[in-house]
Order: C-alpha cells, then structure tokens, then sequence
C-alpha cells in the first residue's frame, strides 16, 4: 500500500452520506485501486476508538479492540490507496495522530476535511448530541473547549482551525484537503469533489443507498431533550450505544420527531458572534497556509446578518407538553401495532415506523417500547406540574 487517505470529518460535514456511498460501492471503488479495509463500516467508528484511547474499549468485544490492527493487515497486503473514514478522528491528539501515522507506514497519508460554515455546523452538532442521549441546553452548549479525545459533540472537532493545527503537527498540510460545502450545490456535488481527491471517477458510482442527516425543529429538539432527561432520571436510562442508536435517534427523533418539520432555529446570540469568529480563524488559517483546498473557502464564513430565527431557551412547557402528548399518542399506536403482528404470526421482521434491527426479536422490543411510553408519561406530568424547568447534566461528556 502506497497511500492511505484518512478521511476525519468534521462532524455533522455530509460524513454519513459520503461514507455510505463509499460503503455500498467497495468493489467499485476496488477496480480503481481504492480499499477501503474492514468487514463492516462500524471497523472505523472502532479504530477510531483505538486510535483515540477510549478507556472504555477494554470493555469492548475483542472484535472492537482490534479493529486497528486487523484494518492495518488488509492494508499492509494490498496495492493501490486505502482510505479510512470517521469522523471521530477529529478528536485526536497530536500524540495519538502521530501513533496512528507510524501504524500505517511505509504508506504516505493524506488527510482529506469536509467543512461547513460553523453556525450551522454547531446548530446541527446540538441536534446530533441530543440523539445521542445530551441533555445539555443549547445556551450552555459549546462554552469551552475539551482537552479530552473522548469529547465528540465540542468545538475540540468542530473547530476547524483547531483539528486543522493538530494534524499539521504531524501531516504536512500539503497533504491536508479541505472540502468545504457548499448548500448551493445539487447534493452529490460534495461526492465529486471527495472522489477527486481520491483519484477516482465519481461516476458510475450507486448513490441510492445515501440519503442526508435530518433536522428537526426548535421545539421537537427541546422536547426530545426533556425525554432524555426523564430517561436519565429513570431506573431504566438508556445508556448503550444500541438503545440510543436504534430507540433515541432512529425510532423516536428521525422516525418521529423529524417527520414533524417545526420552526428552524439558531443558538444564542453570542454563540452565534463566536461561530462567525471561528469561520474567519479557519479562512485565515487556510488562506495564509499551504492546505489544499477543493472549493470556495468562503463557503467557511457565516454571513453577518443572518435570518431571525427562535431560540431554543424560548420553547415553552405548553409547545413541548403538546408535542410530548402526540407522541405518546404515537406510541400507544406503535405498541398496538407491534402486538397486532405479534398476533398474525409476523415475528421480528419489521417494526412499527420502519426497519426494526433483526437481531432482536419482539420479545425484545416490546419491553422497551412500554418504557418509551411509560417515560413519556412521566416526563408529560412533570411539564404539567411545572415541576422540571430545563436543566443541563453534569455527565454530558461531550460538551
């Protein structure tokens, strides 16, 4: 292998559409002489967990735990170029990118950044944290940086002039490639930039399987973190990363919150002045550097005047109890449903509002959807009573 491109984000930068464009079309990519090494996509999200030291991976199945090496074989014993992608990369140390760098040699690496403008960059790294379980309201969002390679949902891998510096500490920025987006463009605009950088033909490539993150509105995003907070206070929290890849985020925020639409909405006013700030650092940076970079960097700048949009410290307990109150609607509706097939003999292969994972089985499910309800009601008498004014959490780790 003589080069391997190491694709680190940003979060929230098209990363999952790009990456399941590069995940559906590996033989195509092959024929090119690109490999993207694993036996499934999770292998990066692992390696990234090794490359970055996450204490919790000794915990991890040994499939995890050597996700890095058995990535490092495929490569070692192919030709061409490699590529590895995750965002989560962006987190890393000097120390541990220099780690990383060594493990892949003799093969040259360059590192390929996808980049948007950071106001709507940190708005939708919010959206994202609260899938993932955050309870943090988005006034105190963002107030610092984290010193700590676990920290996802931070400007530690949103600021592009820092993930920027600490890459050059070990790739020379020659080899650093900075994608930035551009929402003028048709979508897969992005994809023919990223595979230029790679040396291969974008065309002929199925973009089918790819589809773009969703938002959701100001009080939908409110509501869904007021339920993390009545989960996180429960006795039954949902703390494993499939609870919150497959309930939190799939079920209850993109299958049903998204669909919703709602008002769009942007953080406070002074986190709005600090994410233009950090746009004119990147530019600057990347102007004054020798980065190589594919668009318009002045794509990186917010505009300094932005639309009028809502807060969300201005959502009221009466616009999340109405939302909440549909929703346990909803899922009363989906419990119905789900013992409806149970009882017509249809087992575990789909669930209600879309493809339920075929490794559990209904039994499985159906516990966990009477909590989802349970949780719901409780969280729904708690606004009535006025009880529960938004709160942040001191475990959120990533913010």
């Amino acid at each position: 292998m003589e080069r391997v491109f190491v694709h680190i984000g940003l979060p929230k930068t098209a990363t999952s559409y790009l990456q399941t464009i590069l995940w559906s079309n590996r033989p195509a990519l092959r024929a090119q002489g690109v490999v993207v090494p694993g036996t499934e996509r999770r292998d990066h999200l692992w390696a990234s967990r090794v490359v970055r030291e996450d204490p919790h991976l000794a915990d991890q199945p040994e499939r995890h735990r050597t996700s890095l090496s058995r990535i490092r074989a495929e490569l070692a014993a192919a030709s061409g170029a490699g590529l590895v992608s995750h965002e989560f990369l962006a987190a890393a140390t000097p120390e541990q990118v220099r780690r990383f760098v060594d493990a892949l040699a003799p093969a040259e690496v360059d590192v390929v950044v996808t980049a948007r403008e950071p106001l709507g960059l940190f708005t939708a790294s919010w959206q994202e944290s609260l899938k993932n379980g955050a309870t943090r309201p988005m006034a105190d969002y963002g107030r610092r940086v984290s010193p700590s390679p676990e920290a996802i949902w931070n400007w530690r891998t949103l600021d592009l002039s820092l993930v920027l510096e600490r890459w050059a500490a070990v790739v020379p920025p020659g080899r650093i490639h900075v994608l930035p987006l551009d929402p003028s463009q048709p979508q897969d605009e992005i994809w023919h930039r990223f595979a230029s950088v790679l040396g291969v033909d974008p065309d002929g490539f199925d973009l089918s399987q790819s589809f773009p993150n969703s938002s959701m509105g100001v009080v939908e995003a409110e509501t869904l973190r007021r339920v993390n907070l009545a989960l996180e206070r429960s006795d039954h929290p949902f703390r494993r990363a499939f609870d919150k890849g497959v309930y939190l985020r799939t079920f209850l925020a993109d299958e049903r919150l998204v669909p919703r639409g709602g008002e769009k909405f942007w953080p406070e006013p002074d986190q709005v002045e600090d994410c233009r700030e950090r746009g004119r650092r990147a530019v600057e940076l990347l102007t004054a550097g020798e980065f190589v970079v594919h668009g318009d960097v002045q794509r990186l700048l917010v505009p300094d005047e932005v639309p009028p949009r809502r807060v969300p410290a201005s959502v009221t307990d009466s616009e999340v109890a109405e939302v909440a109150v549909e929703l346990v609607g909803r899922l009363l509706h989906d419990v119905r449903e789900l013992r409806s097939r149970d009882a017509a003999g249809a087992g575990g292969a789909e669930g209600p509002g879309g493809q339920w994972p075929r490794s559990r089985d209904t039994a499985d499910r159906t516990p966990v959807l009477r909590r989802g309800v349970a949780a719901g009601r409780r969280a729904l008498s708690a606004w009535k009573s006025r009880l529960g004014a938004p709160a942040s959490s001191a475990s959120d780790r990533s913010s």
